[in-house]
């Protein structure tokens, strides 16, 4: 009865997943036929591992001796947050490709899958085997975690990190940490300086947000003002200006959108509306069509593309929101930015991978993900623009060109310097290596033979970053505030990331163009100081985008927050 009963939910976990997928109904017939043989097949018949995980069959039936009670429970909060706040966040949100824990699937499989894999571990390393812990506290763990997806116990917060600052040593040039990174630094990495895999080990090192010290505030360059502009917001995402003037946000954890208008003599928005709610997760905000008169606001959500009726001035929206087009989702990166081409023909949508490793040769989830997707502006023609990019988090048109730009984070698991996220021009039917390739020909050693016929065909990104950085949302300044080398130049976020012993990222970068509309390969250390000297962090940077007045607007979803950079002169 057990073996049935797994192999029921087998079938229901395969149907969701291809109904997940652009091309789901020829997968589904296909899927079928095998269906009636799964659901009839005789007990005691060999049966396909079950998908958390791939955890065996006999993991489902091992019984949780301490489920349901309250102080295992309570013992499990604290065991949490000794050995798994620090990357999946004290409320067990997750980060990055670090995955949720509360409301997330770990809550649907039974407590025996979730128990095997805390001791067993991920094949990848990326989830380190718990198996040294007595086998009582991997079941407070399990016990834990299960009261997540209702009434959570908090993990109590870990003892306060001393104040004493890093001192670990610098790392080798050309890399770089918190401590290196100040308005006006200039970085360059190349693919020549890059270290051999598992130079360093696998750092684990998530940083568990603090509240913003008094004396704390970002840093930017000599003769700009930095000023809070909003604040309270849940999870302040990418970041657009409407043809009007007007502000938009995509507060992803409260599944809306908001619209900021204004500026009053302080530096704040004279009004905030929520211009649509309801979403699931959104981060990519476009209009449509280009120019000073948008009639539609389309939204990325994590699993399609929506988008509601817009006339300029609009704070609310006018009526419901029209479906797209579904998007590949799942576990893992769950952010999808949108950008339409300059001549409205094509909407293009970043869809991050699921994993940190998994072969899309033999995971059928990756179908689809780690690409740049094209779609026509009504939802249909869905195509794959480019491929190899494990999570293009970021995508922007450059105005003068109407060439097509992205941010990417790339791989972890390979050390403190490698591999480094990068922010490209990107080709169309470009291939940019993952998960077999990265760096034009360097194969990761998880991958190790895999592919040779690709290797010629791995694009060098344009901007190799400093690994683990996790750059997000890029835009072009085109305003007329700053000095006149800044006009045409990235300006891109540095969210931060969990694989590197001392922490980099956690910051605004420029990448300068040098009006030409090519990069040097080098950028420019803009806005810092997110970290504190011993290692926390009150903020990070996700969003960015030219204000009407020319100044710089920057989300922060480490404070929740939006910060406004303005010149004032040398």
């Amino acid at each position: 009865m057990k073996a049935l009963i797994a192999n029921g939910h087998r079938v229901l976990h395969a149907v969701r997943d291809i109904l997940a997928r652009p091309d789901w109904r020829p997968a589904l017939l296909m899927a079928a036929s095998g269906c009636v043989g799964l659901l009839t097949a005789p007990v005691g018949r060999a049966d396909p591992p079950p998908a958390f995980h791939q955890a065996p069959l006999s993991a489902a039936s091992l019984e949780n001796p301490f489920r349901g009670q309250w102080s295992a429970a309570q013992a499990g909060g604290r065991l949490y947050a000794a050995h798994c706040a620090a990357c999946h966040g004290r409320s067990a949100a997750g980060t990055g490709n670090i995955p949720a824990l509360a409301h997330a699937r770990v809550q649907s499989v039974p407590d025996g899958e979730v128990f095997w894999f805390i001791t067993r571990g991920s094949r990848s390393g990326a989830m380190p085997s718990w198996a040294a812990l007595p086998e009582e506290q991997r079941w407070q763990l399990v016990t834990y975690l299960k009261t997540l997806v209702n009434a959570p116990i908090l993990a109590p917060a870990p003892a306060a990190a001393s104040m004493k600052p890093i001192s670990a040593p610098p790392p080798p040039a050309p890399f770089t940490d918190f401590r290196f990174e100040v308005p006006g630094a200039v970085h360059k990495i190349t693919a020549g300086d890059l270290p051999a895999p598992y130079a360093t080990r696998s750092a684990g090192n998530a940083p568990a947000i603090v509240a913003r010290p008094p004396d704390a505030w970002p840093k930017a360059p000599r003769g700009f003002k930095v000023q809070l502009y909003s604040d309270g917001l849940a999870t302040p995402r990418v970041i657009h200006m409407a043809p009007n003037g007007d502000v938009f946000v995509a507060e992803s954890d409260g599944g809306r959108i908001r619209a900021f208008r204004g500026l009053s003599a302080d530096g704040k928005p004279e009004r905030s509306e929520v211009f649509a709610g309801n979403l699931n997760k959104p981060y990519g905000i476009a209009f449509y069509p280009a120019g000073p008169d948008p009639k539609w606001l389309y939204v990325g959500d994590t699993d399609s593309v929506m988008r509601f009726a817009y006339r300029n001035g609009d704070l609310k929206a006018s009526g419901a929101a029209e479906h797209i087009a579904n998007l590949p989702h799942g576990s893992g990166h769950w952010t999808r930015d949108i950008v339409f081409s300059v001549d409205g023909n094509t909407l293009f949508v970043a869809v991050g991978s699921g994993s940190n490793i998994d072969d899309p040769d033999t995971t059928a989830a990756e179908r689809y993900r780690a690409d740049i997707l094209a779609f026509d502006p009504d939802g249909s023609h869905m195509r794959v623009y480019a491929s190899g990019i494990r999570n293009p988090s970021g995508l922007a048109l450059d105005p003068r060109t109407g060439q097509l730009w992205c941010a990417v984070n790339e791989r972890d698991g390979l050390g403190d310097n490698l591999v480094p996220d990068y922010i490209t021009a990107v080709r169309a039917d470009g291939f940019y290596g993952w998960p077999w390739w990265y760096m034009g020909p360097h194969q990761d050693p998880r991958h190790a033979g895999k592919h040779p016929e690709l290797r010629q065909r791995v694009i060098t990104p344009d901007v190799l970053l400093q690994p683990h950085s996790a750059p997000l949302q890029l835009a072009f300044y085109q305003g007329e505030q700053f000095p006149d080398e800044y006009h045409g130049d990235i300006f891109a976020s540095a969210h931060g990331s969990w694989n590197k012993a001392v922490r980099t990222g956690y910051k605004i970068i420029r990448v300068p163009l040098h009006q030409t509309g090519r990069a040097g390969g080098e950028y420019e250390d803009f806005l810092t100081g997110f970290v504190l000297p011993n290692g926390q962090a009150w903020g990070r940077p996700v969003g960015v985008t030219t204000a009407p007045d020319g100044a710089l607007l920057v989300t922060d979803d480490g404070s929740n927050s939006i910060w406004r950079i303005s010149y004032v002169g040398k």
